[in-house]
């Protein structure tokens, strides 16, 4: 008998109901409070920040230098160890090799496909992350899962802060008749630093996830509005609904655990603060931005946008973008002040406007705001 949460698609075949956060609405309560007074900090193991950002991995928008800056900001910056600033001693030819071909139209994914052609040096990793230690910031590397044992011993010597173990859909138990595969809690036991992995798609998965031991667990398949994984491999995932999902095994593993908090945190088509906003109230901790980043003066591409799978070598699963122009400063982007009413700029001071209009004094507060469904909005 299906649930209630299910619908039947045919005969005797069920899926069950999801809401992406569009659909979700935040409802005020009877209180509302100063914007003053609201704090939106949360903390992940030793490690406080004053917004609740984890930075996509994305080279279009993180560089060390931008690292930094979002560090400096109030949050996590995090920056692929696969990536550009890794493979290459001096990658600003190939960020203007990208920006010229997206002068007339999006840079194409063979282009991108032959400079992720390069290989990643151990050397520069190490480089990159002294150079984002040696600005005081907190520091953030992502390594894929495929790679996480091969790179991961020159990420560690390196005195990263926090590794991120991140691919569009991670579990704890990968099945392969082809040599080992990476145990992820044996891994992560071996450790001296805190973990955070994912994505992680719905209940089960999460709570897998959280008894590997990871400090945080990436919800969502970071499915932004140029990803194409839906049409190559038919997965997407409704966010808030699946936010909602890991809230609950982070509730039951709090409670098997006697105590142990793992923070979840929120990936996928969160472009605007009022995204932000209802993937907090859903459940989230923290969220993932990468897209909107593009807009700031810092960005490392000048305002084209592609994620780190789109680079893919044989099953590219996202676009790339024209550029867009600057609109202000990646403290302009992040905190303000905005100079435009689209919901793309002064993303975390809207937040804090949004918890004082509900009347929540922290993001722990604000994750018992009530929500409703409603339709999409036009």
């Amino acid at each position: 008998m299906p649930s209630r949460d299910t619908v039947e698609i045919g005969l005797n075949r069920f899926a069950r109901r999801g809401y992406d956060l569009d659909e979700v609405s935040i409802v005020p309560s009877r209180r509302t409070r100063d914007v003053d007074d609201v704090s939106t900090a949360w903390q992940i193991d030793a490690f406080r920040f004053e917004i609740p950002l984890v930075t996509s991995p994305s080279d279009a928008v993180v560089s060390p230098a931008t690292a930094i800056a979002v560090g400096q900001a109030g949050g996590l910056g995090v920056l692929n160890a696969e990536g550009l600033w890794t493979r290459y001693d001096d990658p600003l030819p190939v960020y203007r090799q990208l920006r010229d071909a997206a002068a007339e139209a999006p840079p194409p994914i063979a282009l991108l496909q032959q400079v992720y052609a390069e290989p990643v040096k151990p050397d520069l990793i190490s480089a990159r992350i002294k150079e984002m230690r040696d600005a005081g910031v907190t520091t953030a590397v992502r390594v894929s899962p495929q790679h996480t044992e091969l790179l991961a011993p020159s990420v560690l010597a390196a005195g990263v802060d926090l590794l991120v173990i991140q691919g569009t859909i991670v579990s704890a138990e990968h099945v392969t008749t082809q040599g080992s595969a990476l145990n992820l809690k044996s891994f992560i036991a071996d450790l001296d630093v805190p973990v955070i992995v994912g994505g992680a798609a719905n209940y089960q998965t999460a709570l897998h996830l959280m008894r590997t031991g990871a400090a945080g667990v990436i919800v969502g398949v970071g499915a932004d509005s140029f990803s194409t994984g839906d049409a190559v491999m038919g997965v997407r995932v409704p966010l808030a609904s699946a936010i909602a999902d890991a809230a609950a095994a982070r509730r039951d593993y709090l409670d098997e655990t006697g105590g142990r908090y793992v923070h979840v945190i929120a990936n996928g088509r969160i472009e605007t603060s009022g995204a932000i906003a209802r993937a907090l109230a859903c459940g989230a901790d923290a969220v993932q931005v990468g897209e909107p980043l593009r807009a700031a003066k810092e960005a490392p591409a000048g305002g084209v946008w592609w994620d780190s799978v789109a680079a893919h070598p044989r099953l590219p699963r996202g676009g790339t973008s024209a550029p867009v122009p600057a609109a202000g400063s990646l403290e302009q982007v992040l905190l303000g002040p905005a100079e435009t009413s689209d919901g793309r700029t002064n993303l975390f001071g809207a937040l804090r406007r949004t918890m004082a209009k509900t009347g929540y004094r922290d993001l722990k507060e604000f994750q018992r705001v009530d929500l409703v469904i409603g339709g999409r909005p036009d």
